[in-house]
């Protein structure tokens, strides 16, 4: 687990996505808007128990811990360095910011986005097949050779805590959990 003192705490949004229906990607929106307990109005994924088509069908009354989906921007820049042109909401992501490291972010850790919301982080995105479906090799990318470190980087995942819109533009602010920092655990 990364020491605190080195994660970026101050970020932005720079583009908002949603979806209604279970497609890999989702549509730039101007604004979203998240709703505690459930997730982004409007989106697949939203709802109090799981959402993901593979889950679902297995244990559909577990909670969801898949409300929001987060990527940093930085790993778009990335995965272009090898090839693979990505932008905002092609990774099925609901929120893409700059500034922040958060596959390295502490489980539990709060984000601030918009002037009222805040989502919990409760994991890893965990890359499946669908992603070399939507471009072949790119799941190799977003595996890490790392020692140290998150072992893959496709963005993480929480659920919402409080409420509002959130647009590109807005600010992301990291809190930090209050008790022992723990790695986000893949989901």
């Amino acid at each position: 687990m990364p020491e605190a003192h080195h994660l970026s705490l101050e970020g932005k949004v720079v583009a908002v996505a949603a979806n209604r229906g279970h497609h890999f990607s989702k549509q730039v929106q101007e604004r979203i808007v998240l709703v505690a307990g459930h997730g982004i109005e409007g989106d697949a994924h939203a709802g109090p128990f799981v959402q993901h088509r593979y889950l679902v069908r297995r244990r559909p009354r577990l909670p969801n811990l898949r409300q929001v989906h987060l990527i940093p921007s930085e790993l778009f820049l990335n995965l272009g360095k090898a090839g693979f042109s990505i932008a905002a909401g092609d990774l099925g992501e609901n929120i893409t910011t700059a500034g922040l490291d958060l596959e390295r972010m502490p489980l539990g850790t709060l984000i601030e986005v918009g002037p009222t919301a805040l989502v919990e982080l409760t994991g890893l995105r965990t890359p499946c097949v669908l992603i070399d479906r939507f471009r072949p090799g790119l799941k190799r990318q977003v595996l890490s050779s790392a020692e140290t470190g998150p072992p893959f980087k496709s963005g993480v995942l929480g659920v919402v805590r409080a409420g509002g819109p959130v647009a590109a533009g807005d600010a992301a602010r990291i809190r930090l959990p209050s008790s022992p920092l723990r790695a986000l655990p893949a989901l």
